[in-house]
């Protein structure tokens, strides 16, 4: 009784996953939809399209904050890999088999962090080249 427990539960899950990820995708769809709807009611009703309005209808000051976005993911991402090292010290406590899989785990998440961080550099730097 307890594997079909278990079955249901990771099942549950899945289906989460893929409801959060529909969703996104469908809303993204619907965003994309509602500016092209705009831009043509602007189109039609013949007033000039000048590149600043364009960039505002179509939502492309969306990098605007992608370096802070990075940085902002980087360090939450930096935090948590310690927290899960410590996490495995502590569950070594009672299964010495948890510490290093929980500590290979900690060091998987810092390097997401780290190559979050480094993103985020690259992308600062390609858009100060972009400007200057």
């Amino acid at each position: 009784m307890e594997s079909a427990a278990a079955g249901l539960a990771g099942f549950g899950f899945w289906m989460f996953i893929a409801a959060v990820v529909v969703a996104g995708i469908w809303y993204d769809v619907r965003k994309k939809e509602s500016q092209q709807e705009t831009l043509r009611r602007v189109v039609e009703s013949g007033k000039p399209i000048d590149k600043e309005l364009l960039d505002l209808l179509l939502d492309k000051g969306y990098n605007k904050d992608l370096v802070r976005d990075l940085k902002l993911a980087a360090l939450i991402v930096l935090f948590v890999a310690p927290g899960l090292a410590i996490l495995g010290w502590f569950l070594s406590r009672m299964s010495e088999q948890v510490l290093y899989p929980l500590l290979g785990i900690s060091f998987l998440v810092g390097f997401v962090g780290a190559g979050l961080w480094i993103a985020a550099k690259f992308v600062e730097r390609q858009q100060q080249d972009d400007l200057g």
